[in-house]
């Protein structure tokens, strides 16, 4: 076993690994990062832990075996981010696969392969007709084929469609494939059929099933909405490798979302794990976040709505009254942790508190009068052009002519 394998050296010190799937995972979900933004994303996602970036990120940067520009994007991220995240290739169990995803990463520190292999019975008749004891034994020779390729790289295997596996026959695998050179052991819920119990019972069984040396990393969809409450449920039973995608992108309805797990491990840690975890070299810079999520919502297309959870645009906004008063008392974090300002948003739903504070904002002190007036207008105008949301230059706009024709 390679004395550098870095990511396997954080995992089995209790220290949490972010497996990275936007890139990879994500064109599955019907996007496309192009090479540059997948070298700006690395960059990026690997500054959240500084210098140890590359203990904490390992990023997916493409599938080679695709066509010639995933490979050569896939190069790229691998030659242009160094000392920022650990960079991966994805391939298919065959030698040939293993070996190009190899070429495509070779030269970088750190580099990684992870060869997706079928652990059920049904995926791999569906994959490569077969059985999955098979597949898994035929595993063990291409985790070998990487160790001899002269090339440097770490190679990792994907368990698809574990959790229809047979608990004992994975774990024997991963025992076997750790001892043939294996540094990673991902464990995926490929059709996201998981509930959290039974992420549990899963990711618990194989702890306890699985030498000592084995790592193991999740790869949970979130076909059922429960991505993130089975990663949290893995990572509960002592697993400490962890894959999500920023915006949850991935095939079908996505996976656990990279910024709402890294949110919950960094600030709800002591809940989850207790007093004494210890998940970090360094702490994650959460302020970064935001930004990371705006920048791959507009590479890719894929929304930031009102309510998405931890990055949404309602996030730090206030409206209504009490809440404009006591705002610790409604919301279950305080936004400055994510760099965020409170900012208070004008709707139809605004008190006189509210509408004040806007105006005061906008450098207008308001009459009790004025107050009314433009209170009732700005409850009027919402319905009238049925937006919720109105801007603050039209609320000085409507001040500003009423007082020119009414002077206070």
């Amino acid at each position: 076993m390679s004395s550098g394998d870095i990511v396997r050296a954080t995992a089995l010190s209790g220290r949490i690994v972010l497996w990275e799937e936007s890139a990879r995972d994500g064109a599955q979900g019907k996007t496309l990062m192009s090479a540059d933004f997948r070298v700006e994303l690395a960059r990026a996602q690997g500054a959240v832990f500084g210098a140890d970036g590359p203990r904490h990120v390992v990023f997916a940067a493409g599938f080679p075996a695709v066509c010639r520009e995933e490979f050569e994007a896939t190069r790229r991220v691998a030659l242009e981010t160094a000392g920022s995240v650990s960079t991966a290739a994805v391939c298919r169990a065959t030698p040939d696969d293993v070996l190009q995803a190899c070429r495509a990463v070779a030269g970088a520190p750190h580099a990684r392969v992870m060869i997706v292999v079928p652990s059920s019975d049904m995926m791999a008749d569906a994959m490569v007709h077969g059985k999955a004891a098979e597949t898994l034994r035929h595993a063990a020779g291409l985790v070998r084929l990487v160790r001899n390729s002269g090339t440097d790289v770490i190679p990792d295997v994907c368990f698809a469609d574990a959790p229809r596996g047979d608990i004992a026959l994975l774990a024997k695998s991963a025992n076997e494939l750790t001892a043939a050179g294996a540094g990673l052991i991902v464990v995926a819920d490929t059709t996201g059929d998981l509930l959290y119990t039974r992420a549990g019972e899963l990711f618990g069984q194989l702890q306890a099933s699985v030498d000592s040396e084995v790592v193991l990393v999740t790869h949970l969809h979130n076909d059922l909405g429960l991505g993130l409450a089975n990663t949290i449920e893995a990572v509960r039973a002592g697993v400490r490798g962890v894959s999500s995608s920023w915006l949850g992108v991935a095939e079908r309805s996505g996976m656990v979302a990279t910024e709402q797990l890294l949110f919950l491990l960094a600030q709800r840690t002591a809940e989850l794990l207790g007093a004494d975890a210890d998940l970090w070299y360094t702490m994650p810079d959460l302020t970064r976040i935001p930004w990371i999520a705006r920048r791959v919502a507009e590479e890719t297309g894929v929304p930031i709505s009102v309510t998405t959870p931890i990055v949404g645009t309602g996030v730090g906004t206030i409206s209504t009254g009490t809440p404009f008063v006591r705002p610790e008392a409604f919301q279950p974090f305080d936004p400055s942790v994510l760099g965020i300002e409170p900012t208070v948003v004008l709707t139809h739903l605004a008190s006189k508190r509210v509408l004040r504070a806007v105006a005061s904002r906008l450098g207008f002190e308001l009459t009790r009068q004025e107050t009314a007036v433009a209170l009732e207008w700005v409850k009027s105008e919402a319905f009238r052009r049925n937006q919720p949301v109105i801007p603050d230059e039209d609320l000085a706009e409507f001040i500003g002519l009423r007082r020119a024709a009414v002077p206070t």
